[in-house]
C-alpha cells in the first residue's frame, strides 16, 4: 500500500518545516497523476503552472528542473498509480508580515491514487467564489467549508455559483457541460486554468468546443454534465441539487477515451 510521502527540497519534512504552512496557509501547488510507468499527463502544463502562480504569489521563479528531481526522489520505490502534489511555499513566512517572504521552497508528498473513472457525483449548487480564481493556492478553507455544506446535505461536493448567478467550478475541479448539439461548453467565469481541461480542448478530436456563461438553470438542462481534474480524468455529474442528469453520453466516452489516450511525459 502506498503511504503519503513528504519532502521538503528533497529531504524528509520536518514538522517545523510544516508549521509556517499551517499557520500561514499561503503557498500554491499543483497534483499530478502518476501513471504506473511513471509517465504525467500534461507534465509541461504543471510546470508552467508552478512558475507562473510563483510570480503571482511570490515575485520569484521556480526552477521546474528542481522540481523534477524532487518529484524523480519522492517516486522512489512507489509503484502504481499514485498523485503527486507540488506545494511551492516559504518556510519564513509570517502571518504579520507577509510581504517578507521571498524564498519560496518546494515541498513533494505522494499518495496512492484512486481508480478511474470514479463514481458519478451528485453536486449541490452554493453561491462561492475562490479568492484569486486563476492561481491554484492553499486558501482552500471556503472551498472545504461548502463542500462540507454538501455532504452534510447528502451531496458529494459543491457546485460554486458566482454573485452574477454563473457557474463557475467546482470544489477542486472544473465542471464542463455538453448541449443538445453534443458540443462540449466550458463556464465564461472566475476560474482555475486546469490541466486536464487544456488537454481536452486540445487532443478530444471530432469535438467541438465553446466558451460561454452558465447559469444554473441551463446547467441543469445540459444533455450531460461532467467534473475533470488530473486526479479523477472526467467524472460524470449524476445530479445538480434535485435535478437528475445524464450519466452516459458518446461525448464523456469520447473525453474518457482522449484523456486516458494523451501521451505521458517522463520526468
Amino acid at each position: 500500500m502506498l503511504g503519503v510521502m513528504v519532502t521538503l527540497d528533497g529531504t524528509p519534512v520536518s514538522a517545523d518545516d510544516l508549521l509556517p504552512l499551517a499557520l500561514t496557509n499561503m503557498g500554491h501547488f499543483t497534483s499530478m497523476r502518476v501513471d504506473a510507468d511513471g509517465s504525467i499527463r500534461g507534465l509541461t502544463l504543471h510546470m508552467e503552472r508552478l512558475v507562473r502562480d510563483s510570480k503571482i504569489v511570490w515575485g520569484a521563479s521556480v526552477d521546474t528542473e528542481r522540481v523534477r528531481e524532487y518529484v524523480r526522489r519522492g517516486l522512489e520505490g512507489q509503484s502504481g498509480p499514485c498523485v503527486v502534489r507540488v506545494t511551492i511555499y516559504d518556510p519564513k513566512v509570517e502571518l504579520g508580515h507577509p510581504a517578507d517572504a521571498n524564498d519560496p521552497h518546494i515541498m513533494v508528498s505522494v499518495r496512492r491514487a484512486g481508480a478511474l473513472p470514479p463514481e458519478p457525483l451528485r453536486a449541490m449548487s452554493i453561491p462561492y467564489e475562490r479568492d484569486l480564481p486563476e492561481v491554484k493556492h492553499c486558501g482552500l478553507f471556503g472551498a472545504l467549508h461548502v463542500r462540507r455544506t454538501a455532504q452534510l446535505a447528502g451531496f458529494g461536493d459543491a457546485l460554486f455559483v458566482g454573485r452574477d448567478g454563473l457557474v463557475s467550478e467546482g470544489g477542486t475541479w472544473n465542471v464542463g457541460f455538453i448541449d443538445g448539439n453534443g458540443t462540449v461548453v466550458w463556464p465564461q467565469a472566475p476560474v482555475l486554468p486546469g490541466v486536464t481541461m487544456a488537454l481536452l480542448q486540445k487532443h478530444a478530436r471530432g469535438v467541438e468546443h465553446r466558451t460561454a456563461p452558465i447559469t444554473l438553470d441551463q446547467a441543469k438542462r445540459m444533455a450531460a454534465v461532467f467534473a475533470t481534474n488530473t486526479s479523477i480524468g472526467v467524472r460524470s455529474l449524476s445530479a445538480i441539487d434535485d435535478k437528475e442528469l445524464p450519466t452516459k453520453h458518446p461525448v464523456l466516452d469520447t473525453l474518457r477515451e482522449t484523456y486516458l489516450s494523451v501521451p505521458g511525459e517522463t520526468l
